[in-house]
């Protein structure tokens, strides 16, 4: 073979064993990563334990960072480093809370981890939990003495926390007013708390014979109670509350049908006055006995023919004196509750519920 023949094969003879051991080299590390995904595969935790989440990648993208930590601790719940890391990405994001629960949970894995004291320092801080992040700060810098940061923020707590001893506690909001009012119907005394949305085991009501005791829990998470001693007697078994959108309404059954002239206080039997059934209700002050009137006037004032209001009023009497009992009741309630607006025969509708006023679209409605 000529030499310059021999050459070129020795050297195309080269190159195909150096590509041979290319390909040689290419698939042992094809077989290497076959290999150790395999192990990782079958051994639980293999991968997690390799993953990192360093600042650095944490401060490109909070969020992103937040979701791949959640994954993380899912499969590998008591990895301090993680709790710490994870609780950094809330700071960022402003989740302080969060962020304390995370850190918090760091020092409890790893007790000597002084990123864990330092986060949970800030984010103390941040909820103004001033006592607590000075004593993480504390804590943390006694683990490392190298890091200044500690001494910096302990300064800024303690900075924070003596402006707000010269200035003093800021004083809490004022404790909203509630109001408590009363009415009365012929066998019923109904005190009304003015309090909006009451939740439904917000309210503890308990009765005796003469007293009434109520607590309601406000939106403030303070308590108002209300403590009556009783004028006259009730029947607790047949008292009860009801929880409405704007109040809270307890009922209390009297023991006689008697018209209390004040809801609280020492009863007198020398001014007990009894509830006339036979009696229209009436706004005045004074009241009229319409039965008493018929008899005195007889079989005239029946037959007379009245106009107007006079009409009216008639008509009303007779209604009343011939209804049963359940008219008359009703009657009583929607025309006292109402204010002399509504006055209504139907008690199984009236006796469910408070009749409110409802004056004539050209009359204002006032209280004296």
């Amino acid at each position: 073979m000529p030499p310059g023949r021999r050459g070129r094969c020795r050297r195309v003879c080269a190159a195909a064993v150096a590509g041979c051991c290319a390909v040689s080299a290419a698939a042992a590390r094809f077989r290497g990563v076959f290999a150790h995904l395999e192990l990782s595969r079958n051994t639980p935790g293999a991968m997690a334990t390799e993953r990192s989440f360093p600042d650095s990648l944490i401060d490109e993208d909070p969020q992103k960072a937040l979701e791949a930590l959640n994954k993380a601790l899912q499969e590998e719940k008591d990895n301090a480093e993680w709790f710490c890391q994870r609780a950094y990405a809330h700071i960022l994001l402003n989740n302080y809370s969060c962020a304390a629960d995370d850190a918090k949970k760091a020092q409890q894995l790893n007790p000597n981890l002084p990123q864990a004291f330092m986060r949970t320092g800030i984010a103390e801080y941040h909820l103004n939990h001033l006592e607590p992040a000075h004593a993480a700060f504390t804590q943390g810098q006694q683990l490392d003495v190298s890091d200044k940061s500690f001494e910096v923020w302990i300064k800024r707590c303690e900075e924070k926390m003596g402006e707000e001893k010269q200035n003093g506690d800021v004083p809490k909001p004022a404790a909203p007013v509630v109001k408590h009012d009363w009415y009365q119907t012929e066998s019923q005394v109904i005190v009304t708390v003015m309090v909006k949305n009451v939740p439904k085991d917000g309210v503890s009501v308990s009765f005796t014979e003469r007293e009434l005791s109520a607590t309601v829990r406000l939106a403030s998470g303070d308590n108002y109670n209300l403590n009556l001693h009783l004028l006259h007697p009730i029947v607790p078994q047949q008292s009860n509350f009801k929880i409405l959108s704007t109040k809270v309404e307890i009922k209390m059954k009297k023991t006689d049908a008697i018209r209390w002239e004040k809801l609280e206080g020492e009863g007198q039997d020398s001014n007990i006055k009894h509830f006339n059934p036979h009696q229209y209700p009436s706004s005045s002050h004074c009241t009229q006995k319409w039965d008493k009137m018929v008899v005195d006037l007889g079989e005239e004032e029946k037959n007379e023919n009245l106009e107007g209001d006079a009409a009216l009023n008639k008509l009303f009497q007779q209604i009343y004196s011939d209804g049963s009992d359940e008219v008359k009741r009703a009657m009583n309630k929607s025309f006292m509750e109402s204010g002399g607006t509504v006055l209504s025969t139907n008690w199984t509708d009236v006796g469910k519920r408070k009749v409110d006023m409802n004056p004539p679209d050209d009359v204002e409605f006032k209280k004296y």
